[in-house]
């Protein structure tokens, strides 16, 4: 698959960060860019928490999801310590 030059992902990190700025700058300027106290954030994070904490069946998926991804990074570097430090199978073995 071929990349393309365009787009903000592709722009040097200099351009990226003027551009980043304007818009910081802008949306200070339109009065769009609250900044939380630490007492703000504490209290909309409990907030988000305890609303999504009554979806029982939501909480339980996303465990479910953690725990898969746990065991298959864990799988993955068992299977990547078994075949040495090469990357072989056996440590004499040759292509």
């Amino acid at each position: 698959m071929a990349s393309s030059n365009r787009g903000f992902a592709s722009m040097d990190q200099r351009m990226q960060r003027a551009i980043a700025a304007k818009g910081g700058r802008a949306a200070h300027a339109s009065g769009n860019a609250h900044e939380f106290s630490p007492a703000e954030a504490r209290i909309a994070g409990r907030k988000g928490g305890e609303a999504i904490s009554r979806d029982r069946q939501h909480m339980a998926a996303i465990g479910r999801e953690g725990g898969h991804a746990r065991h298959a990074r864990a799988q993955q570097q068992r299977q990547q310590s078994d075949q040495g430090p090469q990357g072989r199978d056996e440590p004499g073995q040759q292509d």
